[in-house]
This record gives C-alpha cells, sequence and structure tokens, in this order.
C-alpha cells in the first residue's frame, strides 16, 4: 500500500518538474501574446471608457501598467502553483506516514485535512495575485494568457 503512495509521489514530482522546465519555451510567445492583448485591452478601455483613471492615463502608462500587471500575475500564479504543489506533497507525505502508523483511517484523515489546506491556499493565492489590478479596476481576465 505504502510503495504506491511512493510511486504516485515520485510520478507527481517528475511530472511537475518536466511542467516546470518545459514552460520556460513557449515564454517568448507567452510574452508577444500577452503584448497583443494589451494593445488590444488598451483599444477597449480608450473605446468604453468605463474606468477615469484608466481612460485618463497615456497609452503609455496604460501599457507600462498592464504590462507589468500581466507580468506579476503570471509571477503569482507561478508561485501558487509551486506553493500548491508543495502543500499536495505535504500532504501525501503525512497521509503515508500516519497510514502507515494508524491505517487507512488515520491516512483519509490527514488526507482529507490536507485536501481542505490546499484548497484554501489555492482559493487564497489567486484572490490575492489579483486583488491589486481589480482596485484599479482592470479586468484580469483579458490580460491572462492561457
Amino acid at each position: 500500500m505504502i510503495w504506491l503512495i511512493e510511486i504516485a509521489l515520485v510520478l507527481l514530482l517528475i511530472g511537475g518538474g518536466w511542467t516546470m522546465l518545459t514552460r520556460g519555451k513557449q515564454s517568448d510567445k507567452r510574452d508577444a501574446l500577452t503584448m497583443r492583448r494589451v494593445d488590444a485591452y488598451i483599444e477597449t478601455i480608450r473605446r468604453e471608457r468605463r474606468s477615469a483613471e484608466l481612460a485618463a492615463m497615456s497609452d503609455t502608462e496604460l501599457r507600462d501598467l498592464l504590462h507589468s500587471g500581466a507580468r506579476n500575475l503570471k509571477i503569482a500564479a507561478q508561485r501558487k502553483s509551486w506553493i500548491v504543489m508543495g502543500t499536495a506533497i505535504a500532504t501525501v507525505l503525512g497521509a503515508s506516514v500516519v497510514g502507515s502508523q494508524e491505517g487507512w483511517l488515520g491516512f483519509g484523515a490527514v488526507a482529507a485535512i490536507g485536501a481542505i489546506v490546499t484548497y484554501g491556499a489555492n482559493e487564497y493565492l489567486a484572490r490575492r495575485m489579483r486583488a491589486p489590478l481589480e482596485r484599479r479596476g482592470v479586468d484580469i481576465d483579458r490580460l491572462m494568457v492561457e
């Protein structure tokens, strides 16, 4: 039973590492797409004029604000991914240790508590990374590049 958890943990680490290593190859494409989205969003801000603060900025100021906001959002999303992956790994390790001593009930209890903590950390970090741009009236979904 424990060896299955250890195999799953090793596969999770290999998959997460592979994802983080191959992510850098696509950064040029993502940056170009981000700049196109920033330019399109500037046109939308000029056309709709919903936020007086954003509409009053020059194109250079607005481009700098949106581009740095998109970059900060990307960095915060990466940081959130690492933290969530770390809490998931800690949950699996903790659950396997408790499971080897207490059995299935202990394993399930620690896994459930860890899942709740991981979910809560994910939601908190997602809201925290969006808050600075939302305070300025920026629609974050227009800047995000998946």
